[in-house]
């Protein structure tokens, strides 16, 4: 009963915060998310049908990023791009900016999802039958075409349990961000703890805002699964 008599006084104090920061966490995440998809659907492209130097440049950015823990890069990135932003801004004879919290979040934690999202989708689209893609170009199909009715609802549903995780990590790691400031959901709850002393109150309700929002999602993309994948047999009727 304490817990519980300490935990509404805590939400009483603290709720508007934990709902700013919850907030927060979901527009970084969802921004990033979107961000780092857009990355993997052009990554994925290039590295399959690119050229050369593309395809080298591409597999540098998907090496470096997937071996360099996640905090170190989001420090990196972080002070580091803005340095250099506004070091190029001086240059052109601007002044420096001040850079938006979410906004820098959402484009550190995009790059780096970037990364996976380009070889999820690599995998992908080289899963599809080839006789899918050779039976479109049979029928005449242009490119855009044949990518838009063929080759996207075939590789869909063999990309989307990988993004599903993906948006899942992304979540998470939006609490990284309170290394370097950010008011997401973790910093508000250090914050909530450190001042009221209630540390375990504060951070089950953190966490039972995170199981939330991953409950929800899991339901989302279920039904995206079941979405995309009406009219095929199903691995028992195989």
């Amino acid at each position: 009963m304490d817990f519980l008599y300490s935990t509404a006084n805590l939400l009483y104090e603290w709720g508007p915060n934990f709902l700013r920061g919850l907030t927060a966490t979901l527009q970084i995440a969802f921004g990033a998310y979107l961000l780092g998809l857009t990355i993997g659907v052009f990554g994925a492209m290039g590295k399959i049908y690119g050229g050369g130097f593309l395809k080298l440049f591409l597999e540098f950015y998907t090496t470096i990023i997937r071996a360099v823990p996640e905090l170190v890069l989001i420090l990196l990135l972080y002070f580091a791009g803005t340095s250099l932003l506004n070091q190029a801004l001086e240059a052109l004879g601007y002044q420096p900016v001040d850079i938006s919290g979410v906004a820098a979040g959402i484009v550190v934690l995009g790059l780096v999802q970037g990364a996976y999202a380009t070889e999820i989708v690599r995998g992908a689209l080289l899963a599809v039958p080839i006789g899918q893609t050779e039976a479109g170009i049979a029928f005449g199909m242009s490119r855009v075409k044949l990518f838009r009715r063929v080759t996207l609802p075939a590789m869909i549903p063999l990309a989307l349990p990988g993004m599903a995780n993906l948006w899942m990590i992304v979540t998470k790691d939006t609490a990284l961000l309170a290394v370097v400031g950010f008011e997401e959901l973790a910093l508000v709850t250090k914050q909530a703890a450190g001042k009221s002393r209630l540390f375990l109150e504060a951070f089950t309700v953190a966490a039972f805002l995170y199981l939330g929002i991953t409950l929800i999602s899991n339901y989302f993309f279920r039904w995206l699964e079941r979405r995309s994948t009406r009219g095929l047999p199903k691995l028992d009727q195989v």
